[in-house]
């Protein structure tokens, strides 16, 4: 069997050079490629065809939840194992919706990470201890509550749903998205329609409720 082959998508530059120089001293891994935001990991993700893809969650631009809807689409083969900072469980619980293969807390990343790399490539689910508990607790919860709005809607309206309430315009999540203006609005409308919202104040609002996008303290 040959080297695992990682892509890390995280905008701190020290951060991913922390986790190349942790990584080379696997025999059994090898980092193939870096991105700074969501776009250049699907970009390099196509290109490279890495097995396991660490995710941030908050980059600019494209975030990490986008950038993973692309993904599992575009490159169900890789795994993608999220590296973050957040215990947010709404976050948790979004990801693991969106397909992902586990959570490492980046405080305790360490020595861990190459361990959770080798288990997501061999087809496992890693949750950090931290926040396992919470999360198949909430996705329990969830399975047996009412119907999860955000749930009604298609991966590119929910990447949609997420920019525009990021704050993005219709041209700006075009051009991240890689589609056209009109495609994006036509979106926007049938985000707004599904979700029976009437401004962009009120999709704020069900974004913060929901989990998709946080306030950043």
């Amino acid at each position: 069997m040959g080297k695992i082959r990682v892509l890390i998508a995280d905008d701190h530059r020290i951060l991913r050079d922390g986790i190349r120089a942790l990584l080379t001293l696997c025999a059994d891994i090898e980092v193939v490629g870096e991105a700074a935001d969501g776009r250049a990991a699907i970009d390099l993700c196509q290109k490279l065809d890495p097995d396991v893809v660490l995710m941030d969650i908050a980059m600019p631009g494209l975030g990490g939840l986008e950038a993973t809807l692309e993904l599992r689409k575009l490159r169900p083969r890789s795994k993608i194992l999220v590296l973050t900072q957040y215990e947010d469980r709404e976050y948790v619980r979004r990801f693991l919706r969106a397909g992902v293969c586990g959570f490492v807390l980046k405080r305790a990343a360490g020595t861990a990470l190459a361990e959770a790399i080798r288990e997501v490539a061999n087809g496992g689910l890693v949750l950090d201890p931290a926040i396992a508990r919470e999360a198949l607790d909430d996705l329990q919860r969830a399975t047996s509550a009412e119907p999860d709005p955000y749930e009604s809607l298609t991966g590119r309206e929910k990447q949609v749903f997420t920019l525009v309430a990021q704050g993005k315009s219709n041209k700006e999540v075009a051009q991240l998205l890689e589609i056209s203006v009109k495609t994006a609005m036509t979106h926007r409308e049938r985000v707004m329609d599904k979700l029976d919202l009437h401004n962009r104040t009120d999709l704020v609002r069900l974004a913060l409720k929901l989990g998709v996008i946080r306030i950043e303290q």
